[in-house]
């Protein structure tokens, strides 16, 4: 396995992949956005974003500087969450249970610290979320390396091969709202955190209030291509629209509700 996984690291750190592509990109973020995994090191908070070297320790100097500056965001045997997946030419950024941000935050029911560390319930309390963010770099640009790679790559951090909470909470659910979940798509009766898990955070939110009635609108996509409205009554998605911006701009209804 170690010496699999070298090998993967010479592809990719001296370009031997392909470059990654757009639907390459899709899955990777997909992939990985949502992800639990437990922590195998200390992983510490930190303003700057760190820097992981797939193929070595040179990272180790600025994370222990970070480390001393402002203590771990999760110690080994912690669960913690990838809450943020941001992909350039020649990086790829992972936020950590929401990065070094303050506040409660959609994902504050996650138990963190869950192993050595004892750790932090989060709740609704507006407490710091303890965070923290990483950049894998490539030299030669990101190649075409997809999600079950990457965690390959990650293995020295994280481990994401035992049954995560996220697999534990997809199986309790009902069965039409599992399906949706696993095939990355969105029903109406699905919560936000539903939505989250099948198909990430949404580019753009904006509330209203009509008649004492508060609804929410998360947007996915942009032109040109489909564009997914999503409304949401009472923290549930009550309507689903599809339009596809440059194409006629045509508009389907949503799946019907989940019966409980």
């Amino acid at each position: 396995m170690l010496l699999l996984r070298l090998i993967l690291i010479a592809s990719l750190a001296f370009g031997a992949n392909e470059k990654l592509t757009p639907e390459q990109r899709v899955e990777l973020i997909r992939g990985l956005s949502s992800e639990y995994a437990t922590v195998k090191v200390m992983l510490p908070r930190s303003k700057k974003a760190l820097d992981y070297d797939l193929g070595g320790k040179s990272h180790k100097e600025q994370w222990d500087e970070a480390a001393k500056e402002r203590g771990p965001a999760a110690r080994a045997g912690d669960l913690v969450q990838i809450t943020k997946v941001d992909i350039d030419n020649d990086k790829i950024t992972l936020e950590i249970n929401g990065g070094l941000k303050s506040g409660a935050k959609w994902y504050d029911h996650v138990q963190v610290g869950m192993g050595n560390g004892g750790g932090q319930q989060r709740g609704p309390s507006g407490q710091a979320t303890l965070g923290t963010t990483l950049v894998v770099r490539f030299a030669k640009g990101v190649p075409a390396v997809d999600s079950a790679e990457m965690k390959k790559l990650l293995r020295p951090l994280f481990d994401f091969d035992k049954q995560t909470a996220t697999a534990a909470y997809v199986d309790s659910l009902p069965p039409e709202t599992k399906k949706a979940v696993l095939e990355k798509r969105v029903i109406e009766g699905m919560d936000k955190d539903q939505v989250i898990l099948a198909i990430g955070k949404p580019r753009l939110k904006s509330r209203e209030s009509k008649d004492g009635d508060e609804t929410e609108d998360w947007v996915y996509g942009q032109a040109p291509g489909k564009i997914t409205f999503l409304t949401f009554k009472s923290s549930k998605v009550v309507k689903i629209r599809e339009s596809y911006a440059g194409l006629g701009g045509q508009t389907v209804d949503g799946p019907r509700p989940v019966k409980p």
